[in-house]
């Protein structure tokens, strides 16, 4: 675990022009090999024509005003029982985020080198169970690329195509980890996943409700979210359920598409985030882990968190 935390906590801290998404890619494979896990993890890295032949046009929406090519990262590891359904984590992995064209303040900016911790950790929790050897089957999907400003990048206003061809109007340019997001739940379905945890820096708002020591918590299915919280409190990496109801879809309201990717004057910002993550998560077994206040200690680098929890879970697991 402490491994595992280290490596978690070496790519929050790698600056930005070091750990692109294409360096990203290439990280986790080293770690992979120096570790000798070859043989229980299956690697496979798509490149963005990839990702085009996937019709992800909401992750490509985001990445086309960088010159950095997206990645889209999938680790395997299949140690459990044959027929046994996997554990599917998604992770947030935007490597800088600038806020595209709705520019972020200049002051603290340099901390969003570590926009990518969800899919740092994602990514470690399956480090971490090769490692302890774990009997499971497990699934890491890491959605990588830069949120820049250009001639190419997202406007607000624009209209994008999901993956499962969802129209959405961009509200907001740096509401775009829930773009990037939405075309990898989409893919998390082919898995066929027991549970989906996806895990993102995704909002200030959880912050603001939260502060800096609780990971946001949401969900529908009550035994998962028992699991999640009871592994946090176990190992002092804790999380808050926050509600995530039906009145929270008005959220989403659209003139000009079937949804926006952001509500603007109602407050509930995390509320807001997830209820759009989950118009295209699995039905069953989904979880939204928004770790925007707890994966890195401002001025100080990365925590690692909730790698901690995610172990806990993965050790105490029964299908």
């Amino acid at each position: 675990l402490a491994y595992s935390q280290a490596i978690t906590q070496q790519m929050v801290n790698m600056p930005s022009n070091y750990l692109t998404p294409s360096y990203f890619a290439e990280f986790i494979e080293q770690v992979i090999v120096e570790n000798n896990l070859q043989d229980k993890i299956k690697v496979k890295i798509h490149n963005k024509k990839e990702i085009e032949k996937l019709k992800m046009g909401s992750f490509l929406a985001v990445s086309k005003g960088s010159i950095e090519e997206p990645k889209l990262i999938v680790l395997e590891y299949k140690q459990g029982k044959s027929k046994e359904a996997p554990i599917v984590f998604v992770g947030k992995g935007i490597t800088f985020d600038s806020g595209g064209i709705s520019l972020k303040p200049s002051n603290g900016m340099g901390d969003m080198k570590g926009d990518m911790a969800g899919a740092a950790t994602a990514l470690n929790a399956i480090i971490y169970a090769a490692k302890a050897g774990l009997p499971l089957n497990l699934v890491a999907i890491a959605v990588c690329c830069e949120n820049m400003p250009s001639g190419h990048a997202l406007k607000p206003g624009d209209v994008i195509t999901a993956m499962n061809g969802t129209t959405i109007e961009v509200v907001d340019t740096d509401a775009e980890g829930r773009l990037v997001l939405a075309d990898a739940l989409e893919f998390s379905k082919s898995f066929k996943g027991k549970y989906t945890i996806d895990m993102a820096t995704l909002t200030g708002a959880c912050i603001v409700a939260l502060g800096y020591t609780h990971t946001g918590l949401f969900t529908q299915d009550d035994k998962l979210a028992d699991k999640l919280l009871s592994a946090g409190k176990i190992m002092q990496d804790v999380a808050w359920q926050l509600p995530l109801d039906e009145v929270h879809e008005e959220m989403l309201e659209s003139p000009v598409a079937d949804i926006s990717n952001l509500c603007l004057g109602k407050g509930a910002g995390a509320q807001n985030g997830a209820v759009f993550l989950q118009r295209f998560a699995p039905e069953k077994g989904w979880c939204h882990l928004d770790i925007a206040g707890t994966s890195a200690t401002k001025g100080k680098g990365g925590t690692s968190r909730p790698l901690a929890l995610i172990s806990e879970f993965l050790d105490n697991y029964k299908s």
